[in-house]
């Protein structure tokens, strides 16, 4: 007398927990990576208690010395920014730029933000923000 088995062997392969180990990896780098917005600018941000988040706006300015002011990622000096900004304005005048984000190193001082700060204004922008590091 011969059986026949009820249970017939399956060989399929489960997707579902190899999705799982994918998706686990994905989430992994995506927290564990860092993201750098000017790269090769060493910045000591001053620290603040009172400090509150603003989106980035579409021009940061980085004050490194009198010689070494950045545009985004272009060098300029503090005689050269007045008629860059001017060039700036006159490109993106359709595209109004609304806030500038103005970012520099604890060692920098007072007078070299206070006139890039007025270049800013001679130049028509109005909104500026301090970028600094929380307590």
């Amino acid at each position: 007398m011969k059986f026949k088995r009820r249970l017939k062997p399956t060989a399929t392969v489960e997707l579902v927990p190899m999705i799982d180990v994918v998706f686990q990896l994905v989430v992994f780098f995506m927290v564990s990576s860092t993201f750098i917005l000017t790269p090769g600018i060493s910045l000591t941000l001053p620290e603040s208690s009172t400090s509150e988040p603003v989106a980035m706006g579409k021009l940061v300015v980085t004050v490194v010395s009198d010689e070494e002011i950045y545009l985004n990622k272009e060098r300029y000096s503090l005689e050269e920014i007045g008629p860059a900004l001017d060039r700036l304005k006159a490109k993106k005048e359709e595209n109004a730029i609304r806030t500038v984000v103005l970012e520099a190193d604890r060692t920098v001082s007072y007078s070299l933000m206070v006139k890039t700060l007025d270049a800013l204004r001679r130049g028509g922008f109005e909104g500026v923000n301090l970028k600094m590091r929380e307590e």
